[in-house]
């Protein structure tokens, strides 16, 4: 029986990273390299401070770097010594060219195949970590199999992560699952049975499931899938909920005691981030589209129009509030990272609200306590964010480090992230500090247990999926804002 001693990881991001430093720690006798062309997220990796942020994981990475757990730059000498290479690099949407907006770029999937069958002598197991779309597995084997030699023989393995960011250390030490998928030839069964032994130092074999590579592939995607539509379809309600005086949140506890439907992500928001429910989702599309099923295709559009609508809708919202008109007034937005709990920022909501108010001349002073500045301004500097004029950043934005001073002299408060910092800052303050009225927008549902307090204050208080002031009366007497919900998306999803 095949056993894996070494292992090497290409791509030390939110996935290779974590993932490999917690087998290393489950599995001590097992040496673990976590190799990757970027020099300075190497460096961060081996220093005090890591390059992403994560519950637990310091703890996790200090108790085994540097005896069984190494980052480094040397790819080639890693994959040279490995029994497992795990693939664990970025598969993001396509901007240009067939697919655009929905495929998966396989680039990068691409480049690390070709290095893999170059430098690879013996027999080796090769396995996709990133997220890819069905049939990925079968373009790493054909090229393998077009570049054999007559001392290679590699195997491809499906093991597709299933980690939330925010809990990744939790979800890895306790998984609901492990999906590994694989040939159904002798060749892939012992491969399967090898990388099950690694995974077994921790996991009940009754959590360990294991497919065809298809069916592995598939799942990752389908799963990832049927988690954005739960959040789409409560945001749908939230929209009804706020037009009928019902409460988004009553309904959702009503709804999730069915034991058949369940209360996980049912939790109204502004939408969904980060870096694979938008993605996943439009690979989807891609595939429904190229395999001749567009009405299924359409399904699955709907689940990102409904997120795009609920991000367009909060913002629309903040600007009616504000008599119409946003320009040159100061507001500050509390929380910049998609969730809490970690410094992601990818597809966040709060760069597609920034988006919005920047597009009315709004001036934005953004606080995270966890994202840094250049990444705050990088996002919204992109050119689907800011168009033909990146300057009006620095214009309209200022990141603090400070929520108190975020606040100061502000029309309105907006909270994007769901830290539970905010849950504890001294509103008194910030009410004294704050233009009046004052204006909060909750855009997660974190201040619901302070309405009361918060309207004795004199807050007006705008929440997803509720009434819970009567507005200011205002009679327009200008225009409507820019930004109407019948708009197309300002990131068009299609091609």
């Amino acid at each position: 029986m095949f056993q894996i001693r070494k292992i090497c990881c290409i791509g030390a991001g939110y996935v290779g990273g974590p993932t490999c430093s917690v087998i290393a720690s489950m599995c001590p006798e097992i040496k673990v390299t976590v190799v990757d062309v970027n020099e300075s997220r190497i460096k961060a990796w081996n220093s005090d401070t890591l390059p992403i942020y994560e519950p637990g994981l310091n703890e996790v990475v200090l108790s085994c770097r540097g005896k069984n757990l190494f980052f480094s730059t040397d790819i080639d000498s890693a994959i040279k010594e490995a029994d497992l290479v795990f693939i664990s690099v970025n598969t993001p949407t396509k901007t240009y060219g067939m697919g655009k907006g929905r495929a998966a770029d396989l680039k990068f999937i691409e480049a690390c195949a070709r290095r893999i069958v170059e430098v690879s002598d013996g027999y080796k197991i090769v396995t996709e970590k990133s997220t890819v779309p069905v049939r990925a597995a079968e373009s790493i084997r054909r090229i393998f199999d077009a570049n054999t030699k007559p001392s290679l023989n590699l195997q491809v393995l499906s093991n597709p992560e299933f980690l939330a960011e925010g809990t990744a250390v939790k979800d890895l030490k306790e998984p609901d699952r492990v999906l590994i998928g694989g040939d159904e030839t002798p060749e892939g069964q012992k491969a399967i049975q090898a990388l099950c032994d690694v995974y077994e130092h921790w996991v009940p074999k009754s959590r360990i499931i294991t497919t065809n590579t298809w069916s592995s592939e598939l799942s990752k995607l389908a799963a990832n899938a049927f988690l954005a539509q739960r959040i789409s379809s409560i945001n749908s309600i939230s929209a009804l909920c706020e037009s009928t005086g019902a409460d988004v949140e009553e309904v959702a506890k009503a709804i999730g005691m069915d034991q058949r439907i369940g209360s996980k992500f049912l939790k109204a928001s502004v939408g969904f981030g980060g870096s694979c429910f938008q993605k996943d989702v439009l690979n989807l599309v891609y595939l429904c589209e190229a395999l001749n099923l567009p009405e299924v295709a359409s399904y699955w559009q709907q689940v990102i129009d409904m997120n795009e609508y609920q991000r367009k809708r909060f913002a629309c919202r903040i600007i009616d509030c504000l008599f119409n008109t946003v320009t040159g007034k100061k507001i500050a937005l509390l929380g910049f990272s998609f969730k809490k709990d970690t410094g992601d920022t990818r597809e966040s909501s709060s760069i597609y609200i920034s988006k919005y108010l920047m597009d009315e001349g709004a001036k934005l002073h953004i606080y995270d306590p966890k994202v840094l500045k250049e990444q705050i301004i990088q996002d919204l500097s992109q050119p689907s964010i800011s168009g033909d004029n990146p300057q009006r950043v620095s214009e309209l934005v200022t990141v603090t480090s400070d929520p108190y001073e975020a606040c100061k002299s502000a029309h309105a408060l907006v909270i994007c992230t769901e830290w539970d910092m905010f849950k504890d800052l001294d509103y008194e303050k910030i009410h004294d500090q704050m233009l009046k009225p004052a204006f909060i927008f909750d855009g997660r549902r974190v201040l619901d247990h302070l309405h009361p307090q918060l309207q004795n204050l004199g807050f007006q208080i705008e929440t997803i999926g509720k009434k819970v002031t009567t507005r200011l009366p205002f009679t327009p007497s200008g225009g409507v804002p820019r930004i109407t919900l019948n708009e197309p998306p300002c990131k068009k999803s299609k091609a």
